[in-house]
């Protein structure tokens, strides 16, 4: 696995200064899964103070608990002193740290596979927990009291799954259990943000698809969103076999609304205010919306319809997931169909993206057309004929116009 210097710098400078620092959580567990990773977590005995004095370029992100972002080169890494947790008293974070030993710190963590570090000066493993036993054995199992290791941190249940799906490993009989017996308990002691910020690790390593199914297994789905507790687990897993034929660039929030069929434009941007999301996503999901409208509309749909559709740049993403909902022999005769469209109206399209369409409010000055609410009018029929007619002058355009009861006597 790729090694980042500027992370071996901060251990070298570490070393030097008398300290011990270590490669610390999932780094370790990719590094013997051979797994590529670069979210590199450095552990040491350093008080964060020290830290802080031996590199020019720190922020006390979490100085409270004895961490400091060291940045060198641009490169950020999050260095924490050795801890163990005093009392956890919302679910999930403790009140306090006390300063500790490298085995106490492997022992406050969430999950064996976890719980290692790596000496990159020495090239040796520091393996307080068994994590590479489990490692081999594919389990996901937590360090110590599972019940005591939920209890801490609730958000630990949906990340035990996350990992589950991500390596195809097993959850831990035990740990199972704890997830079971604690899974009502996810509200409010976890952030809407934080199972967000879970989902969004399952989607981005392509395991989204069972990480929902098995959230609904373990009775976390349903806490998450009440409307689907009732729903039985096939029902599930038939609502999201879609989304493994989605593309790739496809947002998060585009792989859930499958759980959720024939739910109105309103209530997606509901379900998009409670995960907190993005004005993007939301723009993103309304556009989904009025994608799967068009295509499904018994009407004629006009050029300039299409063309201002084709011109959306999430246009294509959706027609994507709009044809991984047919049969399979429809896909590739759909995504054709709206290929040949758009080849057909290529001009007009990127005159709709440029903002530079046939017939500008100068052409209508020179034709005696004042500023104003009837120009406004006129520009926008103009475009609408200049797409539909596939007309790239402005001559015969004005023509047309002129025509027209809205031109002016």
């Amino acid at each position: 696995m790729d090694e980042h210097p500027q992370a071996r710098f901060i251990v070298e400078t570490l070393a030097k200064a008398g300290f011990i620092a270590y490669y610390a959580g999932g780094w370790v567990r990719d590094l013997l899964l051979n797994h590529p990773s670069d979210d590199i977590d450095i552990a040491t005995n350093a008080p964060p103070e020290t830290v802080q004095a031996l590199f020019p370029h720190t922020v006390p992100v979490g100085i409270a608990f004895g961490i400091v972002l060291v940045i060198v080169e641009g490169h950020q890494y999050e260095v924490a002193t050795f801890r163990r947790d005093l009392d956890y008293k919302d679910g999930r974070r403790p009140s306090g740290v006390a300063f500790s030993t490298a085995i106490e710190d492997a022992q406050r963590r969430d999950f064996t596979i976890n719980g290692m570090f790596y000496d990159p000066l020495n090239e040796e493993i520091f393996d307080y927990v068994n994590g590479q036993a489990d490692l081999e054995a594919k389990i996901i199992r937590a360090i110590g009291n599972p019940y005591e290791r939920i209890q801490e941190d609730r958000l630990r249940m949906i990340r035990a799954i996350r990992l589950s799906c991500r390596f195809g490993f097993q959850i831990e009989k035990e740990t199972a259990k704890a997830i079971r017996a604690h899974s009502t308990e996810l509200f409010p002691a976890v952030a809407i943000e934080r199972i967000w910020g879970e989902l969004t690790k399952g989607h981005d390593f392509g395991k989204l698809r069972p990480m929902l199914v098995q959230l609904h297994e373990f009775g976390l789905l349903g806490i998450i969103f009440p409307s689907l507790e009732e729903q039985p687990l096939k029902e599930i897993e038939d609502r999201l076999v879609p989304i493994k034929d989605y593309p790739l660039k496809a947002p998060v929030i585009a792989s859930l609304l499958p759980l959720f069929p024939n739910s109105s434009l309103e209530e997606q941007l509901r379900l998009c205010k409670k995960l907190k999301l993005s004005n993007v996503d939301q723009q993103f999901v309304a556009f989904l919306f009025h994608a799967r409208e068009l295509v499904s509309l018994q009407r004629p749909v006009e050029k300039v319809e299409w063309a201002y559709f084709y011109a959306n740049p999430f246009a294509s993403t959706s027609l994507q997931i709009l044809s991984a909902h047919l049969e399979p022999l429809k896909r590739g005769p759909f995504l054709r169909q709206h290929e040949e469209q758009i080849e057909r109206l290529q001009k007009s399209i990127e005159r709709i993206q440029k903002h530079d369409p046939v017939v500008k409010s100068d052409d209508l000055l020179k034709a005696g057309i004042q500023p104003g609410i009837s120009m406004g009018i006129l520009l926008k029929e103009a475009d609408r004929i200049a797409i539909n007619e596939q007309l790239h002058e402005p001559a015969p355009i004005l023509e047309c116009l002129k025509t027209l009861p809205i031109w002016p006597k």
